[in-house]
């Protein structure tokens, strides 16, 4: 995708749990261990980008978690806020704007979704990642390349958080 902005970007993570465990893949232009995620296109809203996101990275379909106020109206929608915010350098003249979302697979993990076909499995994309796997709060230490340790904290506190719904 284009850059928005030469700049800046925003962008979206999604951190996906289940059953104790968080989602990631493996990237591999990066070679980091990453939840799913990316940039936010011109024609859509944060919500779409990290729906497209974890779909197009994974195959699931999920269910965003947060807080939607009831404040819809004519020319308004209310968005799920992220669960977190935060900015990072991508290089000496950019920066990304991240939306830190929590997600839930929207079907149970091994089963497909009778109404639609939708399997609850992730798919590993592979023109985009090596390895694509759920984790649970002390494989994070074992990865290979190490998780970096934004990202470590994120996975565990979306693990804690989620495990406690």
């Amino acid at each position: 995708m284009a850059h928005i902005h030469e700049k800046i970007d925003f962008t979206v993570a999604i951190f996906v749990v289940h059953d104790g465990k968080v989602l990631i893949i493996h990237h591999r232009k990066l070679d980091k261990w990453l939840p799913l995620g990316g940039h936010i296109e011109l024609d859509e809203d944060p919500e779409q980008a990290a729906l497209r996101e974890a779909k197009e990275e994974s195959s699931l379909d999920v269910e965003l978690l947060g807080e939607r106020p009831p404040t819809t109206s004519p020319g308004t929608r209310a968005l799920i806020a992220p669960r977190f915010l935060d900015i990072h350098r991508i290089s000496d003249t950019h920066e990304h704007i991240g939306m830190i979302y929590w997600a839930r697979p929207a079907a149970p993990v091994g089963h497909q979704m009778p109404q639609s076909g939708v399997s609850a499995n992730p798919t590993l994309a592979v023109e985009e990642h090596h390895d694509i796997r759920w984790c649970n709060a002390a494989d994070l230490d074992k990865l290979i390349p190490p998780m970096t340790d934004a990202v470590k904290w994120y996975c565990r506190k979306a693990i804690e958080e989620i495990s406690r719904r």
